[in-house]
């Protein structure tokens, strides 16, 4: 809201949270845009809401990175690539142990992260991923999994190979995708095993 009603008056904040963040909190400390008075009202309030918005977020980080290293199946999921104490924390208190699953496919599987199979006449055909199952979850994994992707296109030498290969096969989405559905299998591993991640030898 506050970018499109700037952009009325021509005023362009650039992209990334970080700017939008800037330009508000000096709105807030006083700075004053070159807009009519009645659109710099509106401008103060909307950038009083952003900055206590934000303000609200990082505290609820803050309990909940305090929560997370309190609990130890919170602590071991975050040793995997990818999950941060949100994504941990979910999984935690929706999966618990992990032991209802009998594998870390069928585990996928719930989540929604295995590809539909579309085979017919003896050729094996596979299709986009199922979407059953627990929605929250699989959005959580898939970003975790987007931010990794992320990270290895700007800085390859730091992604396993397994990884690189995959987005060099792969566009962006599905190997994000891939990644989330083997990731939820790494999860029930290290739920059911008790055991913190370990990476593969090369």
């Amino acid at each position: 809201m506050l970018r499109g009603l700037l952009a009325e008056f021509g005023i362009t904040i650039p992209k990334g949270l970080g700017k939008a963040l800037g330009y508000a909190k000096d709105v807030t400390e006083g700075a004053q845009p070159e807009i009519p008075e009645i659109a710099r009202d509106v401008v103060r309030v909307l950038c009083r809401q952003v900055m206590a918005l934000h303000n609200w977020i990082g505290w609820y980080e803050t309990r909940l990175r305090i929560e997370a290293r309190a609990n130890p199946q919170v602590r071991l999921l975050q040793t995997i690539p990818g999950v941060g104490p949100i994504t941990a924390s979910a999984i935690a208190a929706t999966v618990g142990s992990g032991h209802q699953f009998r594998s870390g496919r069928e585990f996928a599987a719930w989540l929604g992260l295995t590809p539909k199979n579309r085979s017919s006449g003896g050729k094996e055909r596979f299709g986009g991923i199922s979407k059953m199952g627990d929605r929250y979850l699989r959005q959580l994994l898939v970003v975790g999994m987007t931010s990794r992707v992320q990270q290895v296109r700007n800085h390859p030498e730091r992604g396993d190979p397994w990884l690189r290969d995959l987005l060099d096969r792969k566009p962006a989405r599905l190997a994000t995708v891939a990644m989330a559905n083997k990731t939820a299998r790494v999860v029930w591993a290290v739920l059911t095993k008790n055991r913190p991640y370990a990476q593969p030898a090369a």
